[in-house]
C-alpha cells in the first residue's frame, strides 16, 4: 500500500488565500485554543499534465515550499516525488510546519491518482465501506456549565456514542470546576455513553494524577494529553505511579516514530491528526501500530478530509469531529460528508470527498485573493529559510 509507481508531472496550481473566517462562538481550551477564528489559511488546487486536479486546505507554505519543487516540468513517480520533497524539507525539522505541508501534498497526489482511476479516494485506497465511525468533541473551557451539558446532550441526541470536552480551567488550577463539570455531564448523558476529557497538556505529573483521582468516579473513556506531549518520561511516570485510566496522546506529533515511543512509555490511545502528519502512509501505519499492541486508536483534524481514511478503519477506530472548529471548516465546502448517527457518510465522487465552495467564500468576503502558477513560467525558488 502507498508504493504507487504512477508517474506525475505537475503543470499548474491555483492558490486561494482566505481572510480570517470567524467561528460561531469563541473557543478556548486549557492552554489557549483557537480564539475567534477558524484555523484556515487557504485552499490549493494542483493539476497534473493530464488535467487531473488534487485539492485541499493548506497553509502558505504550500506556495512557498512545495510549488517551487514540483512546478519544474520534471516527471517522477508518486513515491519518488514524496521521497524527494521529504529530504528537501529535512533542514526545517521533522516536527516543522513544512512537514505538515508535505502531508497535504501527499494527500493531493493521492487525490489526483484516484481521479485518474475515476474512483473515490477511499475506494482507491482500498476501503470496503463508504462511511467512517466518528465521535464528537467540543466543550470549550469558557462555556458555562449548562451550555456544556446542553452541547453534550445534543451530541448524544445526534447519535454519537462517545463525546469529549475540555478540562484544565484557569490553566489547570481550578480542578474542582472541571470535576464538577464531569459529574454534570455523566449524570446528563447516562452510563451508556463514553465521555472523554482533554487537558491540552496543562498539568505536570502530580497535577494530572490528582485530577485523574477526582474524575475517576465518573469513568472517563480516556484522559487526553494530561501532561506535555513531548515529555516522554512524564508520560512514563504517570503510568508507573498508577494513573489507572486510559491516557491518549498524538495530536501534537508529526511523524510515525514518535508514536513508537508513546507505545513504549505506556500510552493507551494513539491519536494522530490528519493535518499535522507528514503523510497518509504514516496515519495508517499508526493505526496498525495501535492494533498490533492492543491499543485504542482515533484520529483528529478536519473530519471532512479525514473521512477518506476513516473509511479504511474499523468501527472502533474513530475520527474526531471537533464541532466548535470543524463545523466552520465544513461550511466552506459545497460537497462534503453527511453526518448521521455517529458516522460520516462519504459522497460518491471521484477523488477526495469534498469540494470547496468558492462562490460562498467570495460572497461572505472570506476570499482574499487567487493566484495562478504555471510550470513553464513559475519562476519559483526553493530555499530553506528560517533559524538554523
Amino acid at each position: 500500500m502507498f508504493d504507487y509507481q504512477d508517474k506525475l508531472t505537475f503543470s499548474k496550481a491555483i492558490y486561494y488565500n482566505f481572510n480570517p473566517i470567524p467561528l460561531p462562538r469563541t473557543f478556548k481550551d486549557a492552554t489557549g485554543g483557537f480564539g475567534n477564528f477558524a484555523p484556515l489559511q487557504g485552499w490549493i488546487r494542483i493539476y497534473d499534465s493530464e488535467g487531473c486536479c488534487g485539492e485541499t486546505f493548506c497553509s502558505k507554505g504550500m506556495v512557498e515550499n512545495v510549488l517551487p519543487l514540483i512546478l519544474t516540468g520534471e516527471t517522477r513517480t508518486y513515491t519518488e516525488w514524496y521521497r524527494y520533497l521529504y529530504w528537501c524539507f529535512r533542514n526545517f525539522g521533522f516536527q516543522s510546519g513544512q512537514i505538515c505541508d508535505l502531508g497535504q501534498f501527499d494527500l493531493i497526489m493521492l487525490d489526483i491518482l484516484a481521479r485518474r482511476k475515476k474512483q473515490p479516494l477511499h475506494r482507491f485506497l482500498g476501503a470496503k465501506k463508504d462511511w467512517a465511525a466518528v465521535y464528537k468533541g467540543g466543550g470549550a473551557i469558557i462555556l458555562e456549565d449548562q451550555a456544556l451539558v446542553d452541547d453534550m446532550l445534543r451530541y448524544v441526541e445526534e447519535g454519537y456514542k462517545t463525546v469529549k470536552f475540555k478540562v484544565g480551567s484557569d490553566w489547570g488550577k481550578n480542578m474542582e470546576r472541571d470535576a464538577h463539570r464531569m459529574e454534570l455531564v455523566r449524570k446528563a448523558v447516562g452510563d451508556d455513553i463514553a465521555v472523554a476529557v482533554d487537558g491540552n497538556q496543562v498539568w505536570d505529573v502530580d497535577g494530572a494524577l490528582k485530577f485523574a483521582d477526582m474524575i475517576r468516579p465518573y469513568r472517563p473513556a480516556w484522559f487526553e494529553e494530561p501532561v506535555f506531549s513531548q515529555d516522554m518520561n512524564a508520560i512514563k511516570e504517570l503510568k508507573e505511579r498508577g494513573i489507572n485510566m486510559k491516557i491518549a496522546f498524538g495530536e501534537s506529533m508529526r511523524n510515525y516514530y514518535a508514536f513508537e515511543t508513546y507505545v513504549e512509555k505506556g500510552v493507551d490511545h494513539l491519536m494522530p491528526l490528519v493535518g499535522r502528519m507528514g503523510s497518509v502512509r504514516e496515519l495508517v501505519a499508526i493505526r496498525d501500530l495501535a492494533k498490533r499492541n492492543g491499543l485504542d486508536f482515533s484520529s483528529g483534524g478536519t473530519t471532512f478530509v479525514n473521512a477518506a481514511l476513516g473509511a479504511l478503519y474499523e468501527e472502533n477506530e474513530m475520527l474526531e469531529y471537533h464541532e466548535p472548529i470543524t463545523y466552520t471548516l465544513g461550511e466552506c465546502l459545497e460537497v462534503k460528508c453527511e453526518e448521521r448517527d455517529g458516522r460520516f457518510y462519504l459522497p460518491d465522487i471521484e477523488g477526495a470527498p469534498y469540494r470547496i465552495n468558492l462562490k460562498k467564500l467570495e460572497a461572505d468576503g472570506a476570499l482574499e485573493s487567487k493566484k495562478y502558477f504555471y510550470s513553464e513560467n513559475a519562476k519559483l525558488k526553493f530555499a530553506v529559510r528560517g533559524a538554523y
